[in-house]
C-alpha cells in the first residue's frame, strides 16, 4: 500500500492539528538528539504551540546556546577584520610577488622575448644593458683564460726543469757504466762526479835516451 503524501498546509481541524503537533514535535526532538549525538553538535530547540505552551530541547543548556548565538555576530566582525600583522604580511607578499613578476619580465626581455610592448627609449636602454653585461662577461672570460695560460706556463717550466735534470742523471749513469776501470787503479782515482784522475808516476830526473841503429859513417 502506497503511503499518501500529506499536503503541507495549515490543518484546519483543531484536534488533528494538536495531534500532528504532538507527533511532529517528538520526532523533531528525536532527530535533534540524534544529530547532537552523532555529530557532536550543540543544539537548542524552542517551540511554542498554538496555545502558547513552551517546549524546548537542548543538548547542553538552552541559555548557553542562546548566549553563544548572541556572541556570534561579534565574532564574525572580528574575523572579517584581519589583524595589523596579517595586513602587513599580505602587503609584503603582494609587493614581493609584483617584484618577482617584474624581474621575470626583465629576464625574458634580456632573452629577446616580449619586446613588442617596449618603446624606442626602453629598447635603447635594454641594448645598453646588454652591451654592458656582454663586456663584463668577456672581461671575466679573458681574465679566466689568462690565469689558466699562466698556470700552464708555470707547469711547463717546471716540467722542463725536471726533464733536464733527468737527462743529466741518465747521461752520468751511462758514462759511469761505459768507462772501464784500469788495472791497478785504486778506488781513490774515481771522483764523485764519475771522472777519473790518472795516478801519479815515478820517473828518473836524468835525461837518458836509447838510440838503436847502424853506426854513423863519415
Amino acid at each position: 500500500m502506497v503511503r499518501q503524501r500529506i499536503q503541507i498546509k495549515k490543518i484546519d481541524n483543531v484536534t488533528a492539528r494538536q495531534v500532528t503537533f504532538s507527533k511532529r514535535r517528538r520526532g523533531l526532538f528525536k532527530k535533534a538528539h540524534e544529530l547532537s549525538t552523532l555529530c557532536d553538535a550543540e543544539i537548542a530547540l524552542i517551540v511554542f504551540s498554538a496555545t502558547g505552551r513552551l517546549f524546548e530541547y537542548a543538548s547542553s543548556s538552552t541559555r548557553q546556546v542562546i548566549e553563544r548565538h548572541n556572541l556570534q555576530p561579534q565574532n564574525l566582525v572580528q574575523l572579517n577584520q584581519p589583524s595589523l600583522e596579517l595586513q602587513l604580511e599580505n602587503s609584503t607578499r603582494a609587493m614581493l610577488s609584483k617584484e618577482a613578476e617584474e624581474r621575470t619580465l626583465e629576464l625574458r626581455q634580456l632573452r629577446g622575448e616580449e619586446l613588442h610592448e617596449l618603446g624606442f627609449e626602453e629598447l635603447k636602454k635594454l641594448e645598453k644593458s646588454l652591451e654592458g653585461g656582454l663586456s663584463r662577461v668577456l672581461k671575466t672570460k679573458d681574465d679566466r683564460v689568462e690565469k689558466e695560460i699562466a698556470a700552464l706556463r708555470r707547469k711547463e717550466a717546471r716540467l722542463m726543469e725536471e726533464n733536464a735534470w733527468l737527462k743529466q742523471q741518465v747521461q752520468m749513469q751511462i758514462v759511469n757504466m761505459g768507462q772501464p776501470q784500469e788495472q791497478g787503479q785504486s778506488s781513490e782515482s774515481i771522483t764523485n762526479n764519475g771522472s777519473t784522475v790518472a795516478p801519479p808516476q815515478d820517473y828518473d830526473s836524468s835525461d837518458t835516451s836509447l838510440k838503436l841503429g847502424l853506426p854513423y859513417q863519415s
